[in-house]
């Protein structure tokens, strides 16, 4: 029966995606951060494989976005850089820095909480090991888009962050570059993302 395929997937700490007969179906384990199983159904959470291109038409259709690690110094930082092109794309973008009160001419805001309004989706473009805090204040908020920033570097990706972020439900695009995609996208970016993909730098789902 497949109420009792469903059951024995969640009490398992797995959730089954698709359809039995879909050549598309995928199965995700879900883990806690520290990578234990979850381990039964009071604490599962449904988890809906995307395509990477899937999940950033999704992320770059909210409207109100916030992107951490903005710096008073942009030569160099690529949160400026996806920050500029949010702004001039049209977007009601904040940048989010503890450390400064105006980036780029415009307010900066120390925490997400602090951000007037709220916001519909996260761009994290710190260094990894800020992530998770980062994820954790996500959640607490009800933020449920997030995008952990990368290119060629090591980039803002914490795999801690992006599995705590998962068991809370939320989307986690851990990363690529908005950069890289309709309607944010330039010729640069859109050439370095199947060089990146081919790298592992730009997951293919998440």
């Amino acid at each position: 029966m497949p109420e009792r395929r469903l059951a024995r997937d969640v009490q398992l700490g797995m959730v089954r995606i698709g359809h039995s007969r879909c050549p598309r179906e995928q199965v995700r384990p879900l883990r806690h951060a520290d990578g234990r199983l979850v381990a039964g159904p009071a604490e599962a959470r449904s988890v809906t494989v995307q395509t990477i291109k899937e999940a950033a038409s999704e992320f770059l259709a909210q409207r109100r976005i916030a992107v951490t690690g903005v710096s008073r110094n942009p030569k160099g930082h690529g949160a400026n850089v996806v920050y500029q092109r949010l702004k001039d794309r049209g977007y009601e973008v904040f940048a989010v820095n503890p450390n400064a009160d105006r980036v780029e001419g415009d307010p900066c805001y120390p925490t997400l909480a602090s951000v007037p309004g709220g916001v519909d989706a996260v761009v994290i473009a710190t260094r990894p090991d800020r992530a998770e805090a980062t994820v954790r204040e996500c959640a607490d908020l009800g933020i449920e888009l997030v995008w952990m920033h990368r290119g060629p570097g090591p980039g803002s990706v914490s795999p801690s962050a992006a599995a705590l972020g998962r068991e809370r439900g939320m989307r986690v695009i851990d990363g690529g570059c908005p950069l890289m995609f309709e309607p944010t996208s330039d010729f640069g970016h859109r050439c370095m993302r199947p060089i990146l993909t081919l790298t592992g730098a730009v997951p293919r789902s998440v």
